[in-house]
């Protein structure tokens, strides 16, 4: 039978979310958010947080009542239409070539220190990755689970080194002082960060996999969002304090600076393996979250296809397996455009608002009573954050308008037939 293995304990679904959260955003965001809002990105960091708590919390709501491969196109589908929920299914397939590359091509930096000189090249190293990648995505949840639990607790270790070490104090966490002109660089720094909680639509495809979806499910995402808001602050101001942001270098490199101020270069190769692992958990859900998508849609259209085929892991082996080919000719294109981080951030940001934003419409229209009403606060900020993207959010709109185009012509020809 064509069904995925329910091996998700809490512990490994809070260790999956937070990693997944933490993973890429950590070794990047903070110093880009410093970079265009200087300490206002702290008050930034507290606002998203407070507008994510909401959004969290509705997604929990979602998943303990519809835990489902299919994540939010499934939802969709439950609130509104099929039609619409193949639109959103391959809306968020659509991050694979702006969002997923960045996030392997960060993780590469990092293993690229670890590699022999016969073997350092920049792109082997992004392809190394992807072979990595899916090679633990065909293990199975559970392992996969258990190995961002150990991620996690060394990304919680490498952070209480940096607070412990700079010396950070009670001047060091005086919030700055807020006035007319503060609103602009922090909603500017939101359209970036965001990109930090991105994971919890992605952690929805999960759900059909936890052991006990209702209990468990929606504690995960609380205290995984809960833990990442936190660390994401601490690193902030480690970043504020030693300056580590401002240029195009300190974008992707904010860390390995710190590291070698704070600890001097002996310490380069354990922030090397950390930065690696980090990203490398952060993608690794998301390649099991897309695969799943792949193959819950192939599951309700093409029962028989090769996607619906699950491996005797209970993995969805041939999804898998195309999600991997697709990864690795985007890294060869995202190298060869030479299209810098931030410009693939906010396309990819732009996709993931939407997504977010489908799923809160999906909610508002499902749940009952308070829960209602919670999804009816988190559709306005999802809006809001949309609207700071500024121009990136045409991109999502654009490709959601072919995509319901192609869903009307597929219509058609089922009625004409």
């Amino acid at each position: 039978m064509n069904q995925l293995r329910k091996e998700i304990t809490l512990l490994s679904g809070i260790g999956q979310l937070s990693t997944t959260l933490l993973g890429t955003g950590l070794f990047m965001i903070p110093a880009i958010a410093a970079g265009i809002a200087g300490e206002l990105s702290l008050w930034a960091w507290l606002l998203l947080f407070v507008a994510i708590c909401p959004i969290a919390l509705t997604f929990a709501q979602l998943g303990k009542r519809y835990p489902n491969a299919g994540g939010t196109a499934y939802f969709v589908r439950q609130a509104f239409n099929p039609r619409l929920e193949r639109s959103v299914a391959w809306l968020f397939v659509s991050v694979i070539p702006v969002g997923v590359p960045a996030a392997i091509a960060l993780a590469a930096g990092f293993l690229q220190q670890l590699l022999p000189d016969g073997l350092n090249n920049f792109l082997l190293a992004q392809l190394i990755t992807v072979v990595l990648l899916i090679g633990v995505n065909l293990m199975g949840a559970k392992s996969s689970g258990q190995l961002q639990t150990v991620i996690a607790i060394s990304i919680f270790a490498l952070v209480g080194a940096f607070l412990w070490r700079g010396e950070v104090g009670t001047a060091d966490l005086t919030m700055p002082v807020l006035t007319s002109d503060s609103i602009w660089p922090i909603g500017a720094a939101l359209g970036v960060m965001f990109w930090c909680f991105v994971g919890i639509e992605a952690f929805a495809h999960m759900g059909e996999e936890f052991k006990n979806p209702q209990r468990d499910f929606p504690i995960a995402i609380i205290v995984g969002c809960f833990v990442a808001g936190a660390t994401y602050w601490a690193t902030s101001v480690v970043i504020l304090k030693f300056h580590a942001y401002g240029s195009v270098e300190f974008d992707s490199a904010s860390i390995p600076f710190l590291s070698e101020q704070l600890f001097g270069p002996s310490f380069k190769l354990l922030v090397s393996v950390v930065g690696f692992s980090a990203c490398f958990a952060s993608v690794n859900l998301y390649t099991q979250s897309l695969s799943r998508m792949v193959w819950a849609q192939a599951r309700e259209y093409k029962p028989a296809g090769k996607m619906a085929k699950v491996s005797a892991r209970g993995v969805p082996i041939n999804a898998t397996l195309g999600v991997g080919a697709v990864l690795a000719i985007s890294c060869v294109f995202g190298e060869l455009s030479g299209l810098n981080l931030e410009f693939f951030l906010k396309l990819a940001n732009s996709i993931f608002v939407l997504v977010y934003l489908m799923a809160m419409l999906a909610a508002f229209k499902l749940l009952q009573g308070a829960s209602k009403w919670l999804a009816a606060l988190s559709l306005v900020l999802c809006t809001f954050v949309f609207i700071c993207l500024g121009w990136s959010m045409l991109y999502a709109l654009t490709i959601f308008g072919l995509l319901m185009l192609q869903g009307k012509k597929h219509n058609r020809k089922a009625v004409n037939l």
